[in-house]
């Protein structure tokens, strides 16, 4: 049976102790192969501990719920396996985050763990909470993406940058999730050209904000 890959904790007798770096690495990577193994539903702050070879009030101290946990461990995840580019280039950086997404989202450790939020969404409705934590967490992670390109003027004053990041996410999720059609780099780089598109007509701008389209129309 293949094991996940990349997310995986070791257990073990010896326990760490305190608050630090090495506790909360060795929390998010137990809370990760949790979350693979058995899905959310079943994910409790006390398998985590005992996998992460630490004591529950350890990790309660840092995180109040399982969910906050989850969230932690996802976005740390996302953040190292799909980081935000900075090329001075807008298509560049948008075409890169896709591209580092798809990889992520075709890779053993991000197929386990999107099917084990998915499948988890019916019987715990908490994971609802927890999926809008993580995307907001992401936006505001990418963002930047977008807001230098509208300071270098490549993209319309008005532009929302979680807009152009969901423009850029959606036919990815569409295809690997709906149609089910295989996802690829050439699927990124449709996805990052046309929401790039979209947002230089001015189809992605914040809303109340003077539209850059109507503008261009008079």
């Amino acid at each position: 049976m293949q094991q996940p890959v990349a997310i995986a904790a070791e257990s073990g007798p010896a326990r760490l102790r305190g608050r630090g770096p090495k506790v909360r690495a060795a929390v998010l990577a137990a809370t990760l192969a949790e979350l693979a193994e058995g899905g959310c539903a079943a994910l409790t702050v006390e398998g985590v501990a005992r996998r992460a070879g630490v004591h529950k009030t350890t990790v309660y101290r840092r995180w109040k719920d399982r969910e906050s946990l989850v969230v932690d461990a996802l976005t740390d995840l996302i953040a190292a396996e799909v980081p935000v580019p900075d090329s001075g280039d807008v298509a560049t950086d948008l075409r890169e985050l896709g591209r580092a997404l798809v990889r992520w989202l075709t890779s053993p450790g991000g197929q386990a763990v999107l099917a084990a939020v998915l499948s988890d969404t019916l019987r715990a409705p908490e994971i609802e909470a927890v999926k809008r934590r993580f995307y907001a967490d992401r936006f505001r992670r990418a963002e930047p993406v977008v807001t230098r390109a509208v300071a270098r003027g490549e993209l319309p004053l008005g532009t929302d940058p979680a807009e152009v990041v969901k423009a850029l996410i959606a036919p990815i999720y569409l295809r690997l999730l709906i149609t089910a059609e295989p996802i690829d780099e050439g699927t990124a780089d449709r996805a990052a050209r046309a929401a790039v598109a979209a947002a230089r007509a001015g189809a992605l701008d914040r809303p109340g904000w003077p539209s850059t389209a109507a503008t261009l129309d008079r």
